[in-house]
């Protein structure tokens, strides 16, 4: 379990920029899709937001949503890993004060 910690830490360390939310093509006709364009559309401290963003930069912005993504799996299994560190350490505690 600590190792495994150990390496989500490191892993942490290394995720570069990132950004919430998905990145849609949508179409100023949509029936005959014409006109392309991309927006982001995200939840930041309660509030929706939807950006558009320019084909030049649409790579990065995958990027820093994927880069999203796995900073918040690491850090759901991280946090798992603490609780049962925790609950762990508290089924020994009590057996060592009970025993």
């Amino acid at each position: 379990m600590n190792r495994r910690i150990a390496e989500i830490k490191r892993r942490l360390q290394q995720i570069g920029d990132l950004r919430p939310g998905s990145l849609t093509r949508q179409y100023r006709i949509p029936k005959e899709k014409i006109g392309p364009y991309y927006q982001v559309s995200y939840t930041h401290k309660m509030k929706s937001r939807t950006e558009y963003v320019r084909p030049e930069h649409v790579a990065r912005i995958r990027k820093e949503i994927e880069a999203c993504k796995r900073f918040k799996k690491l850090i759901t299994e991280w946090t798992d890993l603490g609780i049962r560190q925790s609950s762990l350490r508290m089924k020994t505690s009590k057996r060592e004060t009970t025993g």
